[in-house]
């Protein structure tokens, strides 16, 4: 039976367990409205977690035949994954940022070989070596995610979602994805507790994690961003919500929104500070990867795990060069990169 919880005014959430990952489930949740219930992100699309959500909706006196509509805080498929299915039940429309939106459109004309070898190309860039580029090579088989389903509806940042009854706001929270958002619902806390009421934060404001900020990966779109800088920029943000309670994608809600944004900006300075502190001498995604702390030693990191960590490497060292504080070195190939 799915874990459900009521937190009062109309909005209740159902644990969608995601198979084979620590983080165990997302927490989907369920906001009545005047035409019947609104769904904030769906869980992985797997038949376990379609059941879980099935049985999560009954136990909130409803059914995914019955859901008026979907805001996706984000396109990752532990979010968006059973979002379709609710579609193909209920007939309800998918909401989700433009910028994801994109994304979603362009993975569903993807095929897995491109995935991979823009993967093997980009470890290979990074400094990776060959061990670890191999398996790409030749890795046939679907990935999670490829056939998403199309949203119906693009959301505005500012905007206020079409929920009858509700005050749902869209906040455009980039870093995670570059189209993620947070759902700030105006209406006062059921609990009268102080603040401005309550903030569904996807997995933009964690109470115990901090997000994977990695590079924006995307096989079709060339464009030198800096998913840091948005992350910490978005951040700040929520900052001046203020909102009561934060109702998070993962593990559990929340009241100290703003002491949150201050331990994660203060997380991200001293990993900053760590990477020039290593940038002494000329040094590769790969190598800096190595060498960063991480939540176990670098030979005990799975080999899917290592390819994100890579990825965060290169997004804090792509936001020290934007920053001024890290170059690359002429000529270098892998390119490394040294302190300034």
């Amino acid at each position: 039976m799915a874990g459900v919880v009521d937190h009062g005014g109309g909005v209740r959430g159902v644990e969608v367990p995601i198979p084979d990952n620590p983080l165990g489930h997302t927490l989907v949740y369920v906001v009545e409205t005047d035409r019947g219930p609104v769904l904030v992100d769906t869980g992985w699309d797997d038949p376990a977690s379609w059941e879980a959500l099935g049985e999560g909706l009954a136990a909130c006196g409803t059914s995914a035949e019955e859901v008026h509509g979907v805001v996706v805080t984000h396109h990752h498929p532990d979010h968006h994954g059973l979002s379709g299915k609710v579609r193909e039940a209920s007939g309800a429309w998918i909401a989700m940022h433009a910028a994801d939106a994109a994304i979603v459109r362009r993975t569903r004309t993807g095929r897995p070989e491109q995935w991979y070898a823009y993967m093997a190309a980009k470890l290979t860039a990074a400094g990776a070596p060959e061990a670890h580029v191999a398996p790409l090579r030749v890795a046939r088989g679907t990935l999670p995610g490829l056939a998403p389903a199309l949203p119906d509806r693009d959301i505005t940042p500012g905007e206020l979602l079409p929920l009858p009854g509700r005050r749902l706001r869209a906040v455009w929270t980039p870093g995670h994805t570059p189209g993620h958002i947070c759902l700030h619902l105006e209406e006062r806390h059921p609990a009268l507790r102080e603040g401005n009421g309550r903030l569904f934060s996807g997995d933009h404001l964690l109470p115990g994690i901090s997000p994977h900020i990695g590079l924006y990966e995307d096989p079709d779109d060339t464009t030198v961003t800096d998913p840091l800088g948005d992350y910490l920029d978005s951040l700040e943000r929520l900052t001046r919500l203020a909102p009561a309670e934060v109702l998070p994608a993962h593990q559990h809600p929340f009241t100290d929104a703003s002491g949150r944004v201050r331990e994660l900006l203060a997380h991200h300075e001293a990993r900053l500070s760590g990477l020039l502190s290593l940038l002494t001498e000329p040094l590769t995604p790969w190598q800096l990867a190595e060498r960063m702390d991480w939540n176990r030693s670098w030979d005990r990191i799975p080999h899917g795990s290592r390819t994100i960590a890579v990825s965060e490497a290169e997004a804090h060292v792509r936001h020290l060069v934007k920053q001024g504080r890290t170059e690359p070195v002429a000529g270098s190939e892998p390119v490394a990169y040294l302190a300034v």
